[in-house]
């Protein structure tokens, strides 16, 4: 019985694929898996009926509106954010239709540095009343601890310290009722010695993979290919995946257990 699920909301880089008055062969292709819009994934934990107990989004990209209407989301039970670089944030106004669908607040999760500079950029959207603001989104700042678990309904997420170079990421190790492990560690260019020992036995793995030449916050082909190997899961998923990246070209040379992410793609696990 499946326990647990992760839907792709966006499988791309920051700039989106295709990306704006480029003629390559990617952007230009006809290929509905070289379509992908900004990072971000919907989460789902099941009751022991099958029926969606808990309902979690990572991130509010910059489509987050549109990929919301895609996936048929009614519901949310918290936003989680990994970092606070404006692809990964920037729709977290919408998360207002939610507020007002449900007519109660949502708690968002994420380190005491990230919700620092939300609040900055997107000050309105925090509030500590139990009531909805009339227009305005209305989220319940929650911090969180790299290694220190947390529990969302009936999702047990464990954040994890990840290098993007120029910051400080989280990734998100999950499970649900004992369900085996899902991974998301997207925008990162190396994995501390503690999250790696945390990965360690994961089956499913999302993974950044930006493109195969190198790039200095995020991890190519050749470095993810490494990171699978470590941390050997029973599949791994790239995403956060650029516009020098065709889809069925790369996959066809993959092994069978690594497999490139798409917008919409579904994984579900027990």
């Amino acid at each position: 019985m499946v326990k647990l699920s992760l839907e792709f909301l966006g499988s791309g880089t920051s700039v989106g694929v295709p990306c704006i008055g480029c003629d390559c062969p990617v952007c230009t292709s006809t290929d509905p898996l070289n379509k992908r819009l900004r990072s971000s994934a919907l989460v789902r934990g099941y009751d022991a009926a099958g029926n969606v107990a808990t309902t979690v989004v990572i991130d509010t990209s910059a489509d987050f509106r549109q990929q919301m209407l895609r996936a048929g989301v009614r519901h949310l039970d918290a936003v989680l954010i990994s970092h606070h670089h404006a692809d990964h944030v920037v729709g977290i106004d919408d998360v207002r239709r939610y507020n007002a669908l449900q007519n109660a607040p949502l708690d968002c999760w994420a380190t005491p540095g990230t919700l620092a500079t939300l609040r900055q950029s997107f000050w309105y959207v925090f509030s500590d009343v139990d009531y909805v603001r009339w227009g305005l989104p209305c989220l319940r700042p929650r911090p969180i601890a790299h290694g220190q678990p947390i529990e969302v309904g009936c999702l047990r997420i464990e954040p994890l310290a990840l290098d993007h170079e120029v910051i400080q990421n989280t990734g998100f190790r999950i499970t649900c009722d004992g369900s085996a492990a899902l991974a998301y560690c997207l925008d990162v260019k190396r994995i501390p010695p503690e999250s790696y020992a945390r990965l360690k036995g994961t089956h499913t793995l999302v993974l950044d993979m930006l493109r195969e030449t190198p790039h200095p916050t995020h991890m190519s082909l050749s470095e993810a290919l490494e990171a699978v190997a470590r941390i050997a899961p029973q599949r791994a998923w790239f995403a956060h995946i650029a516009h020098e990246v065709d889809h069925r070209a790369l996959e066809a040379r993959l092994p069978p257990h690594i497999r490139v992410a798409y917008d919409g793609l579904v994984l579900e696990i027990s």
